[in-house]
């Protein structure tokens, strides 16, 4: 496929999405759910493709994380299809309603975006999150991922394509970039009037590229530098078991925590245990000159931190690790230093948790939880189709809401202005 046939395929696309958005809600609720069932049935050929990409990416350990499916994935997978199947529609919502003096009414009413660009990297996952969202909102999307995962999303997005013929709708409306030639993501950011917002989903390299490319928006799922704050007032035997799960449980994925920042009063009691702990899990310890002292006395192994190593996405079994004076320097270092991603505090003090709510500005905090819950499937979005960490249209998980705009709809009786 070349840049121009590729050009036709979207203007069809954009074509079929003003079909979609104006097809009844069970109609594209019908369609998610034949892609989930379609996806199931598939299941031991699209494990079969996965193996396959696995086998020629040799990449690194977070990369695979990201990339590798097992049927326990797949199953969690077509759940959150299934979930966003189940959703109320978005589209049509009234938001608000105006009577004015001249008897006008004016509605605000929900809308599709229109045709959506994902353009992803590691990930198979996000074809069928962003397809299945895309739809319950009524768009249109275009899929482009990465070699390393094409011959998996492939095979996924083509459950869609299936799923939407089955529902008597337009299957154009998932678009798939079956190709790998990086012209065809040129024209498609810059087709202006045939796509109105792209979604980039990778690493610095690949977002900081569509944004220059870019001549349509851009909503970016920028870096994942996660912080959690430990308070001079924190249960110290939750903190540790909710610091240990935003570190180790899936290191390689944007949520996870990538600085721990203990408050002085509570360093030397609670940084020799939670420092042993992720030691034994393999995670090496990059400490700020205090913490580092703490932990040598305490004969933990660490490693001093570059100052480089605050404000870096690891994506990998390391830890940045700092020990401040006060609240106030952590939400300091937080905003300095953080992505506006997620960024957790614990602490019993409801007016600690108050001001580090008024004063971090990312787009998910977290009270005494870990951040491994910022995530569309975990805040009942069913899937996401990224995590905005801009400020303009949405902010945090994005959900099928997320993948509507608005329109003015004013109705009256032969008013007319004078």
């Amino acid at each position: 496929m070349n840049p121009k046939q590729f050009i036709a395929k979207l203007k069809r696309a954009r074509q079929s999405q003003i079909d979609l958005g104006s097809v009844p809600a069970a109609r594209r609720s019908a369609a998610i759910r034949f892609a989930a069932e379609r996806i199931w049935a598939a299941r031991r050929s699209i494990l079969a493709e996965n193996r396959r990409d696995a086998a020629g990416s040799g990449q690194s350990k977070a990369f695979m994380d990201r990339l590798v499916l097992n049927e326990s994935r797949l199953r969690a997978m077509v759940d959150g299809v299934r979930a966003v199947a189940g959703q109320p529609d978005p589209v049509g919502q009234r938001m608000s309603t105006r009577r004015r003096p001249n008897g006008l009414r004016v509605d605000k009413v929900r809308v599709p975006l229109g045709v959506v660009a994902v353009i992803y990297e590691s990930r198979p996952n996000v074809t069928a999150d962003a397809a299945a969202l895309a739809l319950r909102a009524g768009n249109a999307v275009v899929l482009r991922t990465g070699r390393e995962a094409i011959r998996t999303s492939r095979r996924i997005a083509a459950c869609f394509e299936w799923a939407l013929k089955r529902a008597g709708l337009p299957p154009e409306c998932v678009l798939f970039i079956d190709s790998p030639d990086r012209r065809l993501v040129t024209a498609l950011l810059r087709a202006e009037g045939l796509v109105d917002v792209a979604i980039p989903r990778g690493g610095p390299g690949l977002i900081a590229e569509v944004v220059r490319s870019a001549r349509v928006p851009v909503i970016k799922h920028y870096l994942g530098v996660c912080h959690t704050y430990v308070d001079a007032r924190a249960d110290l035997a939750m903190a540790q078991k909710v610091c240990f799960n935003a570190k180790v449980q899936r290191p390689g994925v944007c949520n996870a925590m990538e600085t721990l920042l203990v408050h002085g009063a509570v360093a030397p009691k609670f940084l020799p245990p939670m420092a042993r702990a992720l030691d034994a899990a393999g995670v090496e310890i990059r400490a700020c000159p205090r913490s580092l002292r703490l932990l040598r006395q305490a004969g933990v192994a660490c490693r001093p931190a570059a100052p480089s190593d605050f404000g870096r996405e690891f994506s990998d079994l390391i830890l940045a690790v700092k020990t401040v004076g006060s609240l106030d320097e952590a939400i300091d270092h937080i905003n300095a230093f953080g992505s506006r991603h997620s960024d957790a505090i614990l602490t019993s003090d409801r007016r600690a948790a108050d001001r580090f709510i008024d004063r971090v500005d990312s787009a998910a905090l977290f009270v005494n939880t870990s951040t491994r819950f910022s995530d569309g499937g975990e805040f009942g979005l069913g899937a996401e189709v990224g995590i905005s960490t801009d400020k303009l249209h949405a902010r945090g998980p994005m959900g099928a809401e997320d993948l509507t705009t608005t329109k003015f709809v004013v109705t009256g009786q032969g008013q007319v202005r004078t």
